[in-house]
């Protein structure tokens, strides 16, 4: 628990299973987004599993943002999701900012969470750095924007990376406070993370111990889902390596940071296993596996990136998809803030 005095825990959640997630509006999607959250859940979707996907763009306004260019990084988010395979029938895509409810749930959350708990935050001193003076409110509270996405749909299951595995923790914090100080017990569930995916982690294709990011200023450090076939097998063929051929076993991986992106990276593509890879390309050089690696790579991309393409051609398909999730996330949304406004006190008409 993050608080020094641990929140009761709730009795066991009885609601259906659901999952929710997001992708903030800032920076162009690449392939570590495309391994380690769309493609993922495209899986959970087909598993059957009601999804709730969103596009972050409250949270991305924390940092300044171009507004014309927040406009156009939510239809990209968007069109990345559905050119990744999902289906709007069957998953809710929605942005965050449409549904109001976020926003209100996420102010008494900020009247619930407590501030010894937001200064134990980690990703707010990584991300304010040296000058935290300097940031926004808003890049502090975002996690409890964070509790307020999750449980304003009462989500039980938040694929989560390493990196926010902290944040959900502290969902499950405000969850259990909620219901025990307004005395309504497994009124918010306390949601599970789902933290298995096909690459959790992919790294730059500059940096083997920096995490592929959008907001590196290199392009070469990412391939971005927008990118042709060309540029994919370009950056592949530049991407950092050494000088030795590639082991029979996992542990000849160990320090050899960029090899073992690069067979992380062809495994989750592959759908095999990076012990499986290795048995395919054991005693090769980059020469031979760079190549075999930007051919799966464009495969697999290409055709996402064409239709990621085609839609942001036609913005208006993108923004009745977004519309339409919006009416039906608020449909969820909008009870649920009306239910936690009567358990609060709130004046009621």
């Amino acid at each position: 628990m993050t608080d020094q005095t641990p929140a009761p825990s709730a009795p066991a959640y009885g609601g259906p299973r659901r999952i929710l997630s997001g992708i903030q509006a800032s920076g162009a999607l690449h392939l570590g987004n495309y391994l380690g959250a769309l493609k993922r859940f495209t899986q959970l979707q087909d598993q059957g599993a009601p999804c709730f996907l969103f596009v972050a763009d409250l949270h991305a306004i924390t940092v300044w943002q171009d507004p014309a260019l927040l406009t156009a990084q939510t239809r990209e988010i968007a069109a990345a999701y559905l050119a990744s395979g999902l289906d709007p029938a069957k998953s809710v895509i929605f942005p965050q900012s449409a549904v109001r409810a976020h926003s209100e749930l996420a102010w008494i959350f900020n009247c619930v969470a407590r501030l010894g708990w937001l200064d134990r935050m980690t990703q707010f001193k990584e991300k304010s750095g040296k000058h935290k003076e300097r940031s926004s409110v808003g890049l502090y509270t975002y996690p409890v924007l964070q509790a307020a996405d999750i449980l304003l749909y009462k989500a039980t299951e938040v694929p989560t990376g390493e990196d926010q595995k902290q944040h959900l923790e502290l969902t499950r914090d405000i969850a259990a406070k909620f219901n025990n100080d307004f005395g309504v017990p497994g009124f918010f569930p306390l949601p599970e993370p789902l933290t298995q995916g096909p690459a959790p982690r992919v790294m730059s294709l500059r940096d083997g111990a920096a995490k592929m990011s959008k907001s590196d200023p290199s392009d070469q450090s990412r391939i971005n889902l927008t990118d042709d076939a060309d540029a994919i097998v370009a950056k592949i063929r530049k991407a950092r390596t050494d000088p030795e051929v590639l082991p029979e076993t996992l542990e000849g991986l160990e320090n050899r940071a960029e090899a073992k992106n690069l067979v992380t990276i062809y495994a989750a593509l592959a759908d095999i296993s990076r012990e499986q890879v290795l048995a395919q390309f054991a005693g090769q050089g980059f020469g031979q596996f760079k190549p075999a690696l930007a051919e799966l790579a464009v495969s697999a991309l290409e055709p996402v990136s064409a239709e990621m393409r085609r839609l942001m051609a036609d913005p208006a398909e993108v923004d009745r998809v977004l519309k339409d999730g919006a009416e039906r996330a608020a449909a969820i949304a909008d009870p649920v803030v009306d239910e936690v406004k009567q358990i609060v006190g709130f004046w009621r008409a």
